[in-house]
Formats: C-alpha cells, sequence, structure tokens
C-alpha cells in the first residue's frame, strides 16, 4: 500500500480533488484524443453495421420480387 504512505499526512482534498485535477490537466488531451477514437470507432462500426444490413435488406427484395415473376 505505497499510496497510503504517500498521501498519510495530507488533507483529504488533495487526495480526492488536487490529484485527480493535476491528473486531468497533465493528461486531459490525451484521454479526450483517445476517448474520441473510440467514439469514432464506435460510431464506423455502427454505420457499416446498418450498411450491410440495408444492403442486405434490398438485395433480398429485388431478388425475392424477380424470383417471383418466373423469368429466371
Amino acid at each position: 500500500m505505497a499510496e497510503k504512505g504517500i498521501f498519510a499526512g495530507l488533507p483529504w482534498w488533495v487526495t480526492w480533488v488536487a490529484v485527480p485535477v493535476l491528473v486531468l490537466v497533465v493528461f486531459g488531451s490525451l484521454i479526450m484524443s483517445l476517448l474520441g477514437f473510440v467514439i469514432g470507432l464506435l460510431f464506423k462500426a455502427l454505420l457499416l453495421v446498418a450498411l450491410v444490413a440495408g444492403l442486405v435488406f434490398v438485395v433480398k427484395k429485388f431478388t425475392s420480387s424477380s424470383s417471383s415473376k418466373g423469368d429466371w
């Protein structure tokens, strides 16, 4: 428990307010860029799934309507 040794004599607000604020100031842009990358990747994956589902729907609709004519 090295954390208790480091923060043992400090007030509670240093541990729970000052340290997280410093982490966000130092690594905030990195965290935001990673978060933006993950959200963008999820959006692209959902877009891909929607496009593939739409393509399958359209192809099945046209192939079922053309096969019912009996021409093929």
